[in-house]
């Protein structure tokens, strides 16, 4: 899975913010990684002046799928990667988790064929 993170001019952070945010979507998303091939986070500042909103927008491309999005707007950079972060998960939970696991397991449709004991 290949994380990138994009900011506009407005918001500070530089190479700091883009690992962070990439160490925390791998532990955050790895649960999805067998699906997931790139996430693209854009972090930018939606309004004018010194207190304007920050808005994040998380892109995650599933293999073969249409890729998901999520916004999440708040007053600081912090706030509206982690608001957008929760609701990825929150998607991608619904969309695949459910899809492939049945009361806590593996559906009959995803588990492996059974060896032929003869």
């Amino acid at each position: 899975m290949q994380i990138q993170v994009n900011t506009d001019h407005n918001v500070q952070g530089g190479e700091g913010l883009a690992a962070y945010v990439t160490t925390d979507l791998e532990a955050e998303l790895s649960r999805f990684a067998q699906w997931l091939t790139r996430v693209e986070v854009h972090i930018s500042e939606d309004g004018a002046g010194p207190t304007g909103d920050k808005r994040c927008v998380i892109e995650a491309r599933p293999a073969g799928m249409q890729p998901v999005a999520v916004t999440h707007h708040a007053g600081s950079v912090d706030d509206a990667y982690s608001g957008a972060a929760q609701k990825l998960g929150t998607v991608l939970d619904s969309k695949y988790a459910r899809a492939h696991d049945h009361k806590g397991s593996d559906t009959i449709r995803h588990m492996p064929p059974a060896d032929d004991p003869s």
